[in-house]
């Protein structure tokens, strides 16, 4: 075994840096997106494999404010990774660059901010078109440039990203074969966060934000969409969740009215940051393996 050489597949993308990882490859890119119009950052953990060996891998969706370093930075996650044989893929969380002004005080919509969606109004709409970016030009260059297996390519988040990660799977079920989130934000068209990142990316039609809110996406379904279950790890100590950012318990009920397995864990003591991440990621890796396997 030994860690993968990138030379053996399609190269579409530039190298910022990488490093040694537990007997695998840290590694923080960006690529010309055909998409979003700009260039994008992302980060790809590569276990140690066989040459040419195809390999699950994992889309890490982050929060509000995060980048494509966060993750990989703060959860510790590579150790197990490593373990398992799970390719881990981290995007940044909006455009960089875009030439649209914006109050730095603005933390929670527009850069950095992107909720995961193509957005439909100007000035956003010209760069921030994550779905697609994420969906048709991502994921394809995880397989071809880092050795993921198309048909076993899984999703998971926290925060803005836990939403992502929920409504990017439940709208690419044939893409995205497992699903889960800490501390998601569950039910946007519900939530201050949520209200006005829609209003902002897609307008005032409150029909139109539906399709991007995973409590209302469930419930649109005919059965369960991840019969295997969606895991869900949430703090009690998170003060989103006191302040009505999150509503996990909206996105508990719409699973039980299909029938999707859920499994929401409520964790006392814990907070929304990387310290509650960190001692709950293993769970999240195995869950991933696990429904990943051939």
């Amino acid at each position: 075994m030994r860690a993968f050489t990138a030379s053996k597949f399609n190269n579409m993308h530039d190298i910022l840096s990488e490093h040694l990882c537990f007997g695998g490859k840290q590694g923080f890119y960006k690529h010309a997106s055909a998409h979003t119009k700009l260039p994008m950052r992302f980060s790809v953990f590569v276990p140690p494999h066989a040459d040419g060996q195809r390999l699950p891998a994992v889309i890490y969706l982050a929060g509000l404010t995060c980048t494509e370093e966060t993750f990989m930075i703060k959860a510790g996650a590579q150790r197990l990774a490593a373990e398992l044989g799970l390719i881990l893929v981290a995007p940044d969380t909006s455009p960089r660059n875009t030439g649209i002004a914006q109050p730095r005080s603005e933390w929670d919509f527009g850069h950095g901010a992107s909720f995961y969606l193509d957005a439909t109004q100007e000035p956003w709409s010209a760069h921030f078109r994550m779905e697609s970016w994420l969906v048709q030009e991502l994921v394809p260059l995880a397989i071809a440039d880092f050795g993921a297996d198309p048909a076993r390519i899984g999703i998971f988040g926290h925060s803005m990203g836990g939403h992502g990660a929920l409504t990017l799977a439940l709208r690419h079920r044939d893409l995205f074969k497992s699903v889960s989130a800490f501390a998601p934000i569950a039910a946007p068209t519900r939530c201050a966060w949520g209200e006005k990142a829609f209003k902002g990316y897609l307008g005032p039609d409150r029909a139109a934000w539906l399709d991007h809110d995973a409590t209302e996406l469930m419930m649109m379904q005919f059965g369960a969409p991840f019969p295997k279950g969606i895991l869900i790890d949430q703090g009690l100590a998170d003060t989103y969740l006191e302040q009505q950012q999150l509503h996990p318990e909206l996105f508990e009920q719409a699973c039980a009215a299909v029938g999707q397995p859920l499994s929401l864990r409520l964790h006392s003591g814990y907070d929304h940051g990387y310290y509650f991440i960190a001692s709950f990621v293993e769970d999240h890796l195995r869950f991933h393996a696990r429904q990943l396997a051939p």
